[in-house]
């Protein structure tokens, strides 16, 4: 094992013991945040830890392996226990490495995702609609919650645009490689002559900021309009004006909401969107100036970027950044995203080792 990987594994040894102390710490515990706060950090490290004993075992195994060939008649056996000690050695190291890799912070973060019709005008609408029963079915799949925001109804079905938001442990980690260009290729209900029509829709995933956000919003940056909102809900959505339309004026964001049943709640959720876009805009220029100096494959969140293609013709659904194809798409289409979800996850901790490599050397 690298003497740097060492020292930063015995460190986080040392804070485990730390906070197993602070823990146990009725003083501690009174404050909850506090304690949140560490239960948090215990629960990442204890697993990374749990690794190096589990390779200082297999150290201790392969050291008594060593001493053991020095009996002939041991020899053959202390060889095939060594063998198992340096394959156990090797396959812990590999899961350290992976342990080890910088966690993004917004992992375990509930997001709001956003789905806009793009070129293809009705048939476009109809495949953001499609898009939204996916997500909520993979989301209904991995028992997270989904909570509407705020859509545009298409002329025909679907959605011009809806915002919606999705409450579960893990979800920006399984979905926050799903921005960007997604393009559908499929034969048009409307379409007489059989004819195969292209059209696109983009989608935009952003973590839930927390109540204490590092975006401050200035009330003098808004402005806060009220208006009767449309649409489904029986007679007091028409009768009130519940709906609310926030504008950020420094960077002309602009969130509606419509669909709670009061101007309050509205509000709440508007202002939620509004943090979350302002954070997802930050994250993505920060993105750029990285992206620069080394292209990111799957982590640029660039929007206009075409990440995938369905196919419905030919059944296959290709992720284009890491071109993958699965010929499964009905199950696909009905939430069954595991698969790819795991193969960009998969993809983006490759990425991380390359370039834990290159600044090794």
């Amino acid at each position: 094992m690298k003497a740097s990987l060492l020292k930063r594994l015995t460190a986080l040894d040392a804070r485990l013991s730390e906070l197993d102390r602070l823990l146990a710490d009725p003083d501690v515990t009174r404050d909850l945040d506090q304690y949140r706060k560490l239960t948090r950090e215990h629960a990442e490290i204890a697993p990374v830890t749990a690794l190096f004993q589990q390779h200082r075992a297999a150290e201790a195994d392969l050291a008594a392996a060593r001493d053991m060939a020095a009996d002939p008649e041991l020899r053959a056996f202390a060889e095939e226990e060594q063998q198992a000690a340096r394959a156990r050695l090797e396959a812990i190291e590999d899961e350290l490495q992976l342990a080890l890799l910088p966690r993004d912070p917004n992992d375990e973060r509930n997001i709001f995702m956003e789905i806009r019709a793009g070129t293809g005008g009705d048939e476009s609408a109809l495949f953001a609609g499609a898009l939204f029963r996916m997500y909520a079915r993979f989301a209904e799949r991995n028992r997270w919650q989904t909570e509407l925001v705020s859509h545009s109804d298409g002329e025909m079905g679907g959605y011009k645009e809806i915002i919606f938001r999705i409450v579960g442990q893990g979800a920006y980690s399984r979905l926050k490689f799903e921005s960007g260009g997604h393009r559908v290729q499929r034969v048009p209900e409307t379409e007489a002559q059989g004819r195969i029509h292209t059209s696109a829709c983009t989608v935009a995933v952003m973590p839930e900021a927390d109540d204490a956000s590092d975006v401050v919003l200035n009330p003098a940056d808004l402005r806060i309009d009220t208006f009767r909102a449309s649409g489904a809900g029986g007679q007091h959505i028409n009768k009130t004006d519940s709906a609310v339309r926030v504008t950020h004026l420094p960077t002309g964001i602009v969130v509606e909401c419509q669909d709670g049943r009061s101007q309050h709640k509205n509000k709440a959720q508007a202002l939620s969107v509004l943090v979350a876009r302002i954070r997802d805009k930050q994250t993505r220029e920060q993105q750029a100036k990285e992206a620069a100096t080394r292209k990111s494959l799957i982590g640029s969140g660039d929007r206009s970027e075409r990440i995938r293609t369905y196919n419905f013709p030919q059944g296959r659904v290709t992720d284009h950044r890491i071109n993958l194809t699965l010929y499964k798409i009905d199950a696909i289409m009905d939430g069954d995203l595991f698969e790819l979800t795991s193969a960009l996850m998969a993809e983006h901790q490759a990425e991380q080792l390359a370039l834990l490599g290159e600044t090794a050397v």
